[in-house]
């Protein structure tokens, strides 16, 4: 099933100075952590505004959940974290949730269940009849992951949910995230902490001044093509020379070598090779970059073409 779909959707502000969205089409598939990149300004919040009703559209549509974005019942099986977002602080955790599970549609019945279930999922069980102005910056985060979840949606947005929590929380996020897509969930994720989206999303697109740059998998952004990590164990051969012979670039990268082939026929053919020359070949490893490099390189290249 298809999660999300939006079609040519544009959104100008100030009468059309302004172009937040311009002709953005994107298919989300359900049961699939998504994460849309893009630097400030990028139109990242605009867009969520939009699917979310918040902001509407100059021109275009858009789907969630099989609805038009109209439709406003849709909304019961969304969950939405806003980046920064603020609960009154003389509420308590347990209140917090109460309180959202209300306006939601949560009868009171499911909510005595659901709340123990939910603070107890993001670590926060003994601070639940705790005054929220004692929280610190990461509990108030997973309070409010738990919040937009308290529906029990079918798509959950989340903006910045990892922002402020330290290493042993944002992995506790990303465990829940992973379990939650495990159960079925659509997961459309805003992160700057691109070494956290690398590690968790299945799909990923990255958006520039409105428009979509580029979509596809974590694997298809971050490998290089036709790059390849040898380890060897005889560090005697003369590869260097192989390689020359090959017309194959290499260079040295710590204890192993990096060799840039044509071809996959040409990588056999210097395996080959090595294997003539008895070398014990430990590892041949597909070259990847991380996905900082990969969006920086792609968001360059667009800066420079558009100049």
């Amino acid at each position: 099933m298809v999660a999300l779909e939006t079609f040519g959707l544009t959104k100008y502000y100030k009468r059309g100075r302004v172009k937040a969205l311009e002709d953005f089409s994107l298919q989300v598939e359900g049961g699939k952590i998504f994460s849309l990149l893009g630097p400030n300004g990028a139109g990242k919040t605009t867009l969520i505004k939009v699917l979310l009703g918040i902001a509407f559209p100059t021109r275009g549509s858009a789907r969630l959940l099989g609805e038009d974005i109209s439709h406003y019942q849709v909304h019961r099986h969304i969950g939405y974290l806003a980046e920064n977002h603020r609960f009154p602080d003389f509420l308590t955790a347990e209140m917090v949730l109460y309180y959202y599970g209300k306006m939601a549609g949560v009868s009171k019945t499911e909510l005595r269940e659901r709340i123990p279930n939910l603070l107890e999922l993001v670590k926060l069980q003994e601070w639940s009849r705790t005054k929220i102005r004692k929280f610190s910056k990461g509990m108030l985060q997973r309070l409010g992951v738990a919040q937009a979840l308290i529906n029990d949606p079918e798509l959950l947005f989340l903006d910045e949910p990892t922002d402020g929590i330290d290493p042993i929380g944002r992995r506790e996020i990303r465990d829940l995230l992973q379990e939650l897509r495990n159960q079925g969930k659509t997961i459309f994720l805003n992160s700057h902490l691109l070494s956290e989206v690398e590690r968790i999303s299945d799909e990923i697109a990255i958006l520039k001044s409105g428009r979509l740059l580029q979509k596809g998998s974590v694997e298809d952004f971050i490998s290089v093509r036709n790059q390849y990590q040898l380890r060897l164990q005889d560090r005697q051969v003369s590869l260097q020379e192989i390689c020359r012979r090959l017309e194959i670039p290499l260079r040295r990268q710590a204890e192993d070598y990096i060799v840039a082939v044509k071809d996959e026929q040409q990588l056999n053919h210097l395996i080959d090779e090595l294997r003539r020359n008895r070398t014990i070949i430990q590892a041949v490893i597909p070259r990847k970059i991380t996905l900082e490099d990969f969006f920086i390189e792609v968001v360059r290249d667009k800066q420079e073409g558009q100049q």
